[in-house]
């Protein structure tokens, strides 16, 4: 039995070796982007439904919340764009996402806000 290793290389030289990426990884990046649609699907059927059934005050909401909804949709798909190159490429990299998460809190937070301060607002009249 021979005790020398079994990759050798030159001093210097880095061995590389191929890296296999598993199905899951693909179909976890798809699932994920299909989750994502899904909340904007009822992000935008909330607007939808208070520009049909509210006053101008739901219409100016429903603009908001359909805004949200649409550029979660782009963030979204761009996103998913973005890590299924790095799943081609096998990139190394971190794939999770605390940007989008934290940025559609927010803007949700703001039509929400605005909804408020103008539902007490013109509500009266």
């Amino acid at each position: 039995m021979s005790t020398a290793p079994l990759l050798q290389s030159a001093p210097g030289k880095k061995i590389a070796l191929p890296t296999r990426v598993e199905p899951k990884v693909f179909f976890a990046n798809e699932r994920t982007f299909l989750s994502w649609l899904n909340f904007t699907v009822l992000l935008g059927g909330l607007g939808m439904g208070l520009l049909n059934f509210g006053d101008t005050v739901g219409m100016i909401s429903a603009g908001l919340f359909t805004l949200v909804a649409m550029g979660s949709m782009l963030y979204a798909l761009v996103t998913y764009h973005w890590r299924a190159a790095a799943i081609r490429r096998r990139g190394s990299g971190p794939y999770d996402d605390r940007l989008g998460p934290t940025m559609l809190c927010l803007f949700l937070l703001v039509a929400v806000v605005v909804n408020f301060v103008l539902r007490l607002k013109y509500g009266s009249d």
